[in-house]
């Protein structure tokens, strides 16, 4: 048992490349995303951006613990939030309490300042998923996911989602509708093009703007494991 969860730690700092070796390629690569998705919002501050995939297991949750915390390593004040109300990781990731956070803030048990954990990346604050509701999306796209924003945007630079797959339920799309801007996450050689291709379609008649797409988990010459690709 005691190797298991040795095992599982390790794994999960693994996920967070650019925080231990922000140095490597991986890390560079995050970085480039990055400035790409800067240049990408130019023509009007992106403060809130939600992180989606076509389908399970294509990376999304590492790559947006890495994206949040590239951009707090810019010493932009960066809230991540767990948004994935059904299958919730984030907490899993940065070993942050999860017993209240999004869910509970949602339904008024608790305040956004009492929900919001620290990290220890510095300008990353956490709100984790909470006890998991029985209605996922209609919390999500409820008056008080407005509020709650509207709220965090008095503290933070930048709040990012992390959602669930979109062509598996609709809170991604619903959040889209909230967001200024989405990104799709899609994985080398598992993600289907017509998987990729419905899941861009289903968000790009949302509000956010579909800032672009990353293949997650290519084979690259110098060792690097992400690329982005500008959205066209």
């Amino acid at each position: 048992m005691a190797k298991q969860r040795k095992l599982a730690k390790s794994n999960v700092m693994r996920h967070l490349i650019t925080k231990l070796n922000p140095r490597s390629p991986i890390s560079e690569q995050y970085r480039t995303i990055r400035t790409n998705l800067q240049f990408a919002a130019v023509d009007g501050e992106m403060k809130t951006m939600l992180v989606t995939s076509s389908g399970p297991s294509e990376g999304k949750s590492s790559t947006v613990a890495n994206m949040a915390i590239v951009f707090a390593q810019q010493e932009k004040k960066v809230l991540l939030v767990d948004a994935d109300l059904r299958k919730p990781t984030v907490h899993y990731t940065f070993r942050v309490d999860n017993r209240r956070g999004l869910s509970s803030v949602l339904v008024g048990e608790v305040t956004l300042d009492e929900a919001i954990e620290k990290s220890d990346t510095p300008n990353l604050d956490i709100l984790s998923c909470g006890p998991i509701p029985p209605n996922p999306s209609e919390l999500l796209g409820s008056k008080a996911m407005e509020k709650l924003i509207q709220d965090a945007l008095g503290h933070y630079d930048l709040i990012i989602f992390d959602t669930p797959p979109v062509l598996a339920v609709t809170d991604a799309q619903i959040l889209a509708n909230i967001c200024d801007g989405a990104l799709l996450v899609v994985r080398s050689k598992q993600t289907e093009y017509e998987s990729a291709q419905k899941a861009r379609e289903l968000l790009e008649p949302a509000k956010a703007k579909l800032l672009g797409v990353i293949l997650n988990d290519r084979e690259m010459k110098k060792g690097s494991n992400y690329y982005y690709y500008g959205n066209n």
